[in-house]
């Protein structure tokens, strides 16, 4: 196909009843690109008008929509406004249940809205009494779970601020997190499922709560079907019985910039970076992406595979306030050889399906074809991230799983949101993300700074907008936050992203900046040499670095081969063909090798980093950030490595 090809449009009829269409009749555009224009151009007139359409509501109204800036970092949106985000939230009324929760054993949950908020009015009732304040900080370390989300709502509304991470990240890997925002709560189940398995995470959690000496009570729900344990540590409490018998819930108004959530960093090259969002920011981004650009509509059913470590979760829970019902699932996305998820979303008539593109491609290699198995005329939309969605992969989605909108996203937990994304007004070109999101100023910067269209560079953001974090914890003159983002581009938010504009307006993602292979100074992105090699049959996924060499930089590809499959010379051969007949010369690797796994982060993205990092001899400073980090094994000492 070429790489023009239209894959979906959406019908004239039913973009009419968008929520993007009516919020671009209402501002007096007539195309998307006019529109993004006026966003980015007129920033206070575009997000005061969206927060009026979205029915924000103030507690106490603000005194302008922004404030007069030199830069980015001084941009102050809604000054004088008090809000709360757990409130809007909460106000959801639609007929049908507010969560739907699945662990992988098909067990299956229902709350409604009525429940959900009588459940947080009771914990945040419970919590005050506790002495829970304004500013504290409560943790989360829990699987994806109705409990999880009562608990953040009930912090939340009391102006407290949330933290969570999945309870595969292990002793180490929660207090290099928690230990640094000082949490007096900490919550926690009794276990989880995963591949098949009952894994138990209440010795991890004592432990935890043990090593952080600011935690004043560890809480525990019940997720495992054994039912509550009885067996508690010193301390700790069981989530029923914290519970206040009050359920009306007095949701703090607190400024549009207060700490809503600090998400962290992957922390594969130290102790991860503490990242604080707001309340305002936070809410008023994720409105803005659900409802306008993932055409999230009241009573639909929004499903995205994440844990609580991952900050898809958080946008994933924001869409309670468009009104939708939230799918929950917990455990391997491979349940059920990859059927789980599918008949998961037959059931519930899922409506907005959202996964990984490694999944997608996971489903691919399988020969699996949803669409064939499983009756999902509901679903309007399949979306994307994690890491680029090939080509290939659009037309997997297309041919597999039906004629639906394809919106693969980019963003990050630096922004809690996207920078580029879907679009239901506009088409959808096979390999390009559809365009920048309203009010996101994305353009494509050279390493000088000079704009760039149509040719790959960095993806930079030049207007202020309101999801940028509030700052990072314990970094009180904002050093750490400015080198972080505005030091390599000064005034420009640079995010770390190696990218192309397309003419369309579309986006391709060619992998992270700090990834990209520069073989005799020429820049590549890992995600061009993926597409190619993950195409073939053999290939079950592959991890490509840059090795030093000889005063220049040599490219390795590492590949994990299906059982039974040999790397000899003739399939070496058939990889780099394919990789110089649909790339440059300069894309073959010099070497291809087999590894027996490739390590991951939490959230599943592939560590080019710290990959490249152990084949030159350099020690990894935080493994417990990895899912696998045994896997760094496969690659330590590779004698083909020392030679030409």
């Amino acid at each position: 196909m070429s790489k023009d090809t239209i894959l979906w449009e959406p019908d004239a009829a039913a973009l009419r009843q968008t929520d993007m269409y009516r919020f671009m009749q209402e501002s007096g555009f007539s195309s998307y690109a006019d529109m993004h224009a006026w966003s980015v151009a007129s920033p206070g007139e575009f997000w005061g008008a969206f927060a009026t359409f979205a029915d924000v509501q103030w507690q106490e109204r603000p005194a302008s929509v922004l404030s007069e800036h030199d830069s980015m970092r001084e941009a102050q949106f809604f000054p004088g406004a008090k809000l709360n985000y757990a409130e809007h939230l909460l106000r959801r009324s639609e007929d049908g249940p507010a969560l739907v929760s699945y662990n992988e054993f098909g067990a299956k949950r229902e709350i409604s809205s009525d429940e959900l908020r009588d459940r947080v009015g009771q914990l945040a009732n419970a919590m005050r009494d506790f002495g829970i304040e304004e500013g504290d900080r409560v943790a989360g370390f829990m699987p994806n779970c109705p409990e999880a989300i009562i608990a953040m709502l009930a912090t939340t509304s009391l102006g407290a601020v949330w933290s969570s991470c999945s309870p595969d990240f292990g002793v180490k890997g929660a207090v290099d997190r928690f230990g640094q925002i000082e949490p007096k709560l900490l919550f926690a189940a009794d276990g989880y499922y995963y591949n098949g398995k009952t894994i138990g995470s209440l010795p991890v959690a004592a432990e935890i709560a043990q090593r952080i000496p600011s935690v004043r009570r560890l809480i525990v729900s019940s997720f495992l079907n054994t039912g509550p344990s009885s067996e508690l540590p010193d301390d700790a409490v069981h989530f029923d019985d914290f519970l206040h018998h009050d359920t009306a819930i007095r949701f703090a108004g607190v400024s549009f910039n207060h700490p809503l959530f600090i998400l962290f960093s992957s922390g594969t090259t130290g102790v991860p970076k503490c990242i604080v969002h707001g309340h305002g920011g936070t809410l008023l981004q994720h409105l803005k992406e659900h409802r306008l650009h993932s055409d999230i509509r009241p009573g639909d059913r929004l499903f995205y595979f994440t844990t609580c470590g991952w900050m898809m979760w958080n946008w994933l829970v924001s869409g309670l306030a468009a009104g939708a019902t939230l799918i929950l699932f917990d455990g391997s996305p491979f349940a059920d050889n990859g059927r789980l998820l599918w008949r998961m979303a037959e059931q519930e008539r899922v409506t907005a399906f959202g996964t990984s593109a490694k999944y997608l491609s996971a489903l691919q290699k399988n020969g699996m074809i949803p669409k064939e198995e499983f009756k999902l005329d509901a679903l309007r939309s399949v979306l994307s991230t994690g890491s680029p969605l090939v080509p290939e992969g659009f037309d997997f989605v297309n041919e597999a799983i039906g004629d639906v909108q394809i919106a693969s996203i980019a963003g990050g937990t630096d922004i809690i949101s996207c920078f580029v994304l879907g679009n239901p007004l506009l088409p959808v070109h096979r390999g390009e993300i559809q365009c920048a999101g309203l009010g996101m100023d994305v353009r494509v910067f050279d390493e000088s700074g000079r704009e760039l269209v149509g040719k790959k560079g960095e993806l930079v953001c030049c207007t202020a907008f309101p999801s940028m974090p509030v700052g990072f914890w314990n970094d009180d003159n904002g050093d750490k936050y400015r080198e972080a983002y505005f030091e390599r581009f000064p005034g420009v938010w640079a995010h770390g992203d190696f990218v192309e504009m397309r003419a369309s307006g579309g986006f391709v993602i060619h992998g992270r900046s700090d990834a990209v292979l520069n073989p005799g100074g020429v820049r590549i992105g890992t995600a061009e040499i993926y597409r190619q090699v993950e195409d073939i049959d053999e290939v079950l996924e592959s991890i490509v670095v840059g090795q030093n060499w000889e005063d220049d930089v040599r490219v390795v590809l590492f590949v994990r081969l299906r059982d039974g499959v040999v790397l000899d010379d003739a399939l070496r051969t058939r990889i780099r063909q394919a990789i110089r007949a649909n790339t440059t010369p300069r894309h073959v690797p010099a070497k291809i090798l087999e590894v027996g796994d490739i390590p991951r982060t939490k959230s599943g993205k592939i560590t080019e980093i710290a990959v490249r990092d152990v084949i030159h001899g350099q020690t990894i400073r935080n493994t417990d950030a990895l899912a696998n980090p045994e896997a760094l094994e496969h690659f330590r000492g590779r004698k083909e490595l020392d030679e030409a």
